[in-house]
């Protein structure tokens, strides 16, 4: 047997996890959690990318420089509904490796791409689309990691992994931007003129720059982390969740928190490039994730101790009332007021990611004892490892339709430009979709006598 195999993992337990169980899953959960930045920051380096290309020589439309930033969006989330399954079939550690190590790919591939201006637009979407493989690495992530942790710290596990793991957004639009100013790792420099000044441009460290913490992070996880024999299930195992109606439903209200989050922070340096053409973006860009990311792990900590739907429905009316602040600010011409409701928004994401993900380990625990109550301990016990992987394919399942968040967000925004002339139609009908969320979480589990109270 592997000495990275586990066979008995008793987190619920208070002996084993006080004198095993709680190193185990702490080292499992700080490499983890690098990891998960570098794959944010794949996903999310589009972003950044897409606000040089005009400077630099590439003839796209703006339309297709929100197609760039958009797809990313769409192939993460289409590979998070199959990264949801991994872990359980291959093991945390193995899967872990293997799909940081798949980032070199998109890395590489950018630093090349973009130090040629004559690079078809094609070859451009394409790799995109691979940069899917970052946002595919976060359903897998949450899922490895809620193996490790007992009900009552899942959200603080799932807090720090996905709340520090979100940093990796804020960092490539913090990195990027000043890394393309020097050259990091040598090549040919792009110039471009304005203003009667001609500047220097190194694109191509925007991809380069993260591959030798890429390597460092795979490296780290296929020596440090382990895998849990008790987690294995086939797919077969795990696709009981699509019989399942809490599972659609907290699909939904994923959609709201980390659909949102991912969404706008995709979309913003373009949107805001777009509708106030005399501010540069990507001095800002970075704030927003940060805030989110930050709120997130406080997140974890408030849903734990006040519950996570309570929490969940206070976060969607915040989110409401943050998106008229900044339609408001929007017509009133105002940056720093559109900006200042943008960054409330971030938080609330932030909050709202926390509180909604706490509520799934809880949910599927309750039912699942609820089917066991009275039966033999050999059953209770069963009953909890089942309510385990269920959790467990739901959290990866549920940030997997979330995901599509990062594809529809900036092209809401495209299209309600495109055909409207402002980005009014597209909030808007982020407010409707909030109104929604607010409605799902109260009637089945904030309200009293709601079906399961988490």
């Amino acid at each position: 047997m592997s000495r990275y195999l586990i066979s008995t993992w008793e987190p619920e337990v208070p002996a084993f996890w006080h004198s095993r169980g709680k190193p185990t899953a702490s080292r499992n959960l700080w490499i983890s959690i690098p990891a998960l930045m570098l794959a944010f920051a794949i996903w999310m380096v589009w972003s950044v990318v897409v606000v040089n290309l005009p400077a630099i020589g590439f003839k796209y439309s703006t339309n297709q420089l929100f197609w760039l930033a958009a797809v990313p969006g769409l192939s993460g989330a289409t590979l998070r509904i199959f990264y949801s399954f991994m872990v359980p079939i291959f093991g945390g550690r193995k899967w872990t490796a293997i799909s940081t190590a798949s980032l070199l790919i998109p890395a590489l591939g950018i630093g090349y791409a973009v130090q040629d201006p004559n690079t078809s637009y094609p070859t451009m979407l394409v790799l995109s689309l691979l940069c899917g493989f970052g946002g595919g690495n976060f359903a897998s992530s949450m899922a490895n990691i809620s193996f490790f942790y007992p009900k009552a710290q899942k959200g603080y596990a799932l807090g720090m992994n996905a709340g520090l793991g979100n940093l990796g957004v804020s960092a490539v639009q913090f990195v990027v931007p000043l890394v393309i100013t020097f050259a990091l790792f040598g090549g040919e420099a792009q110039t471009w003129t304005k203003a009667a000044a001609t500047k220097q441009m190194w694109l191509q460290n925007a991809g380069f720059v993260w591959v030798p913490f890429i390597i460092v992070s795979t490296l780290a996880a296929w020596f440090g982390m382990n895998d849990l024999a008790s987690a294995k299930a086939s797919f077969a195992e795990q696709a009981v969740i699509f019989k399942r109606k809490h599972n659609w439903l907290m699909c939904w209200l994923y959609v709201g928190t980390f659909g949102s989050f991912i969404g706008y922070s995709a979309a913003f340096p373009l949107l805001t490039s777009t509708l106030f053409p005399q501010v540069n973006p990507l001095q800002y860009a970075f704030v927003g994730p940060l805030v989110s990311a930050l709120a997130r792990v406080a997140g974890g900590f408030i849903a734990d101790k006040l519950g996570g739907a309570r929490v969940t429905v206070w976060t969607f009316v915040c989110m409401i009332l943050a998106v008229l602040g900044v339609l408001h600010f929007l017509h009133a011409g105002s940056f720093a007021g559109f900006f200042g409701m943008f960054l409330v928004l971030f938080a609330c994401t932030g909050v709202g990611n926390a509180s909604t993900f706490r509520m799934i380990p809880v949910i599927f625990l309750t039912l699942h004892q609820r089917a066991a109550r009275g039966q033999s301990e050999g059953a209770q016990a069963q009953a909890v490892a089942s309510a385990n992987k269920e959790a467990a394919a739901v959290l990866g399942f549920t940030s997997a339709i979330a995901a599509y968040g990062a594809f529809f967000i900036p092209k809401s925004y495209g299209t309600s430009i495109a055909l409207t002339g402002s980005a009014d139609a597209a909030l808007w009908c982020f407010i409707g979709f909030y109104v929604t969320c607010i409605a799902v979480t109260w009637w089945f589990y904030a309200r009293k006598g709601a079906e399961i109270t988490c």
